[in-house]
């Protein structure tokens, strides 16, 4: 971008739409970091216009830099790719601007492995397991739908197959040999996105990608020059995860039958056994502290040693289709032996714990820390700039940015003192046997008083099945629960019927934009603190000692709950209550630590303020 002050204004207002003074900073600041290549951090309030600012400020002069964008969401990488960038092209802005949607590779049909599943010959691994009925009649659907596919993208599918459908047509990293060693390689759907990637000006990627190139030592994502992480508080969490390794008994049972006559399904079951009495569980000493743990994955890993070795030479006769099984097989079994190694060789900065996955013990072992990764395989080599509109405190030091990067705060074009309320009822402690009940009458109050019309988000599904079983009948309104319908036609329904009310859990906490008059009110049921005995949550306390929670918790719980309350306002003619019924919020020791991540709401506890405001 031009240095002249006025250029970022102007590029806006050609976009369309009302330009505002943080859009603006927050473009100039942009091209200014990505000019000096010096990390940015940014927090722009909802309605700042976050994308185009950012948009604006990395591409609009050019430069030949390629740009990489990560999303937190699917919603916002499709609104990119088919609204965003488009315009910019259409306004003239960039008219050479050419971009791609790059996803992980089990997203896209393999046609080699569609190849195999067509064979008569395979035909009976198609209906493995308890969800074989019907199975054969979704795998040749979607064999025909590869015949015409031009992407091979599973999102381009008129239905939803089951996993076991879509795995015998796919297939992921961890398994594919590469298209050198594909007799398909030349046609594949993947390596054609990939190709389309390493052609384009932006790339677009969601969070979980951007972490398997970290965790590849870079070797997923083609060069690029800028690194913009959207909704930039998941960071954190989502590349923890990606960064670490997930072992369950399924992944084993899955590469043993990459290799038929494999020993590995004794050692799938034997997994089975020794993982399943800790579910639930942390275990502090990591994988090898635990004997019958220890023991199944070193004789796990003697096995797939056996096993790989003997996939080393070709037998005579091989067919193309044998040798491509044979060449999946050893790559999977690499993968699978790299990460039984990393299990069993964790440092101390990482947390090993087991959970519940489906039917199925999880052995999963992740990073406390994923800054020094960040710094070394992403940071070193790209302009990261950073961006929500919620930044929590020290984001940047944990993210492994340098004491260089700027961060500023661009604000919000809302006026929230007269656009919104914040009301916090006298109730008895959440802790309190009475706290339910009582919870559930002024529920009741609020949703009387807004003329339904509210948005009523719960920090676990009992609360919020409860909450829907006690209000139902009680009012007049269409009572909208998360797991009545898939999340799209659930926002829809709630939309276009004014007068309803949406009860959901965490995972409509952000991402749920819903303006006017059927949002008017947004209900939270307590404060979102991390569980207590979340692994790597109780792993950075330790790590944080007696600050723990200050340090820990606090900001977790601020930045949930801004995300939350900021369902609320999504235009400047919004109007609107946020109500939190949990009274530490007002009576707490820490509540200006967590009141302070809100927008500048009035505040207020007495019902009355919330019926006038209505009224």
């Amino acid at each position: 971008m031009s240095t002249d002050p006025g250029s970022a204004a102007r590029a806006l207002a050609k976009l369309g739409g009302e330009t505002r003074p943080g859009q603006i900073a927050m473009a100039e600041a942009v091209a200014t970091a990505v000019r000096e290549e010096r990390a940015l951090v940014v927090q722009g309030g909802t309605g700042t216009g976050k994308t185009w600012a950012y948009l604006v400020g990395a591409l609009l002069d050019g430069g030949g830099r390629r740009v990489v964008i990560a999303t937190a969401t699917k919603a916002l990488q499709d609104q990119l790719a088919g609204k965003d960038l488009p315009t910019m092209v259409a306004s003239g802005l960039r008219p050479d601007l050419t971009w791609a949607v790059l996803k992980g590779r089990s997203n896209y049909l393999c046609r080699q492995a569609a190849s195999e599943a067509s064979r008569e010959a395979d035909a009976p691994t198609l209906a493995v397991g308890p969800d074989r009925s019907g199975m054969g009649a979704e795998v040749t659907k979607l064999l025909a739908w590869g015949q015409q596919s031009q992407t091979g993208d599973r999102a381009e599918l008129d239905f939803e197959p089951r996993p076991a459908a879509w795995s015998s047509v796919s297939v992921g990293s961890e398994e594919c040999p590469g298209a050198q060693a594909c007799p398909s390689g030349q046609s594949c759907f993947a390596e054609a996105a990939y190709e389309r990637a390493r052609e384009a000006d932006v790339i677009v990627v969601n969070l979980h990608l951007l972490g398997a190139h970290v965790a590849s030592g870079g070797h997923v994502l083609p060069e690029h020059d800028v690194v913009i992480v959207d909704e930039a508080h998941e960071t954190e969490d989502v590349l923890s995860g990606a960064l670490g390794v997930t072992l369950t008994p399924g992944r084993v049972g899955a590469v043993a039958r990459l290799a038929p006559g494999s020993a590995l399904v004794r050692h799938r079951d034997s997994l089975d056994r020794a993982l399943t009495p800790f579910v639930g569980r942390r275990l502090a000493k990591g994988a090898t502290g635990e004997p019958a743990v220890a023991e199944a994955l070193a004789d796990l890993a003697q096995v797939v040693r056996e096993e790989r070795s003997a996939l080393r030479g070709a037998p005579d006769g091989e067919t193309a289709d044998a040798k491509a099984r044979r060449e999946r097989a050893a790559k999977a079994l690499d993968t699978l032996a790299a990460d039984v190694d990393t299990v069993l060789g964790a440092a101390d900065d990482f947390v090993t714990w087991v959970e519940s996955s489906g039917t199925q013990p999880s052995l999963r072992v992740a990073p406390v820390d994923v800054g020094v990764e960040l710094a070394k395989m992403l940071w070193s080599s790209a302009t990261p700039i950073l961006t929500s509109a919620t930044i929590p405190p020290g984001i940047s030091a944990r993210l492994g940015l340098t004491g260089t990067a700027v961060e500023i705060d661009v604000g919000s074009p809302f006026d929230y003192r007269n656009q919104s309320l914040l009301y916090v009822p006298r109730l008895p402690d959440v802790r309190h046997a009475d706290h339910e009940a009582a919870a559930h009458d002024e529920l009741e109050f609020l949703l009387t008083a807004a003329g339904g019309r509210t948005l009523a988000l719960f920090t676990s599904w009992r609360a919020m099945r409860a909450a829907k079983a006690a209000l139902d009948g009680r009012l007049p309104y269409t009572l909208l629960a998360q797991d009545d319908l898939p999340k799209p036609a659930l926002i829809e329904a709630f939309r276009t019927d004014e007068s309803s009310c949406l009860f959901a859990t965490m995972g409509f906490w952000q991402g749920v934009d819903v303006p006017g008059d059927a949002c008017s009110q947004v209900v939270i049921d307590r404060l979102p603190f991390a569980r207590p005995d979340d692994p790597v949550a109780e792993a950075r306390r330790e790590r944080a000692g007696p600050a723990a929670f200050s340090v820990v918790d606090i900001p977790h719980a601020a930045i949930r709950l801004a995300q939350g309350a900021g369902r609320l306002i999504r235009s400047a003619t919004d109007r609107g209550v946020v109500a939190v019924l949990d009274p530490r919020l007002a009576e707490a020791s820490y509540r200006p630590a967590i009141l302070g991540a809100l927008p500048p709401m009035r505040r207020t506890r007495d019902r009355s303020d919330v019926t006038a405001f209505f009224a």
